[in-house]
């Protein structure tokens, strides 16, 4: 397995619209593009949030990143973020569900 983390922050009054674009990238795990993913808002911040995305492998994961459509979803949420989101991109090689 590979996949990202990232971390975000929302510009203020934009914290709705940013789920709610979270909310479509779980849809695209539900139809299998994605393995996993998970959203963390962290404790003491009103707008700071950590993704989790999975993917089954490295190549899945390059793909979904280098597609057009990945693309236009990066172009929508940075119309809610604070700046870039930190990404930390690797091999998951300890999981457990």
């Amino acid at each position: 397995m590979y996949g990202t983390v990232a971390r975000m922050k929302a510009k203020s009054g934009h914290e709705d619209a940013l789920l709610e674009l979270q909310r479509e990238e779980l849809q695209l795990a539900e139809a299998d593009q994605i393995g996993f993913l998970y959203v963390y808002k962290l404790d003491g911040s009103e707008n700071e949030y950590i993704m989790v995305v999975g993917f089954e492998s490295k190549e899945a994961y390059k793909t979904n990143a280098e597609s057009p459509e990945q693309h236009e979803r990066y172009l929508r949420y940075m119309e809610h973020m604070d700046g870039d989101p930190e990404w930390n991109d690797g091999e998951i090689i300890l999981a457990h569900s």
